[in-house]
């Protein structure tokens, strides 16, 4: 969640909630490019329902309950596992199980399902960098969750839409194999990219920058991210005294090294 998201969210209303889980779900590419490849190949009404509804739910259960139990994870790891569900679909509908593991695919509905949990986990880890607070929380979260299912619908419809009309035309045919392709790749590249965000978390040291320096980033970030680093700030209408004198920049060091200011 951004710094906007974090401020505009103190004392919001329900319908502000509502708004937050709907924008959540357009934007987020990760669950996008999965429905997208859940839906690449249906055409029967009854199908789409079915598995639309089995994600749904899967997402709802790990969604409310995850963040109303305060249940959580490194948000980078989930986010990871996300990727390899995008990377899963691509893999199912390229035919990867007869093709290379001889073997049938596993029932789609119960992965989906099984899936949807994981989504709806990753959308709870995110909800709870969120200062919810205890009065309605309930329904705060429930508000969240139907702004997810709005969002989600309307990213279905588009989707729905435009499989519906390039079916038609005979470039369907011809790059179904290349579309899903790209959608495995755009899967393993988010998984590098949420892995490579855990491992900064997680081993700073790792990284070509000195221990100082990675400390004054961190910092930084903490103090440029907080709930209330967008609020305007009070309009001071009294000129400074004249004999005001500049404040000492404040000298100190980190484990021992170089007294240093900012």
């Amino acid at each position: 969640m951004s710094a906007e998201d974090q401020a505009r969210i103190l004392n919001a209303g329900y319908l502000e909630y509502i708004r937050l889980g709907a924008t959540h779900m357009l934007t987020g590419y990760d669950h996008l490019l999965f429905l997208f490849g859940v839906m690449f190949f249906l055409t029967r009404f009854r199908e789409i329902i079915k598995f639309i509804t089995a994600f749904t739910i899967g997402h709802s259960i790990t969604l409310v309950f995850a963040t109303l139990f305060g249940i959580s994870a490194n948000y980078y790891l989930i986010d990871a596992v996300i990727a390899l569900t995008v990377c899963y679909k691509a893999f199912d509908n390229l035919g990867g199980f007869q093709k290379h593991l001889q073997m049938k695919s596993p029932n789609l509905t119960w992965m989906v399902f099984a899936f949807g949990l994981i989504h709806g986990f990753g959308l709870s880890t995110r909800l709870q960098q969120l200062p919810l607070g205890e009065d309605g929380l309930v329904l705060k979260i429930l508000s969240f969750n139907i702004g997810v299912e709005l969002g989600q619908i309307i990213a279905l419809t588009i989707m729905l839409a435009l499989l519906m009309v390039w079916r038609k035309t005979a470039s369907f045919e011809r790059f179904s194999t290349a579309s899903n392709m790209a959608l495995m790749f755009a899967g393993g590249l988010l998984l590098l990219m949420q892995l490579h965000g855990f491992q900064h978390t997680q081993y700073p040291d790792d990284f070509p920058l000195n221990k100082d320096d990675h400390q004054h980033i961190h910092e930084d970030m903490k103090s440029n991210t907080t709930p209330l680093s967008n609020y305007p700030k009070r309009l001071e209408l009294k000129a400074p005294a004249s004999n005001a004198k500049p404040k000492a920049p404040e000298v100190h060091r980190h484990e021992g090294g170089e007294p240093h200011s900012h």
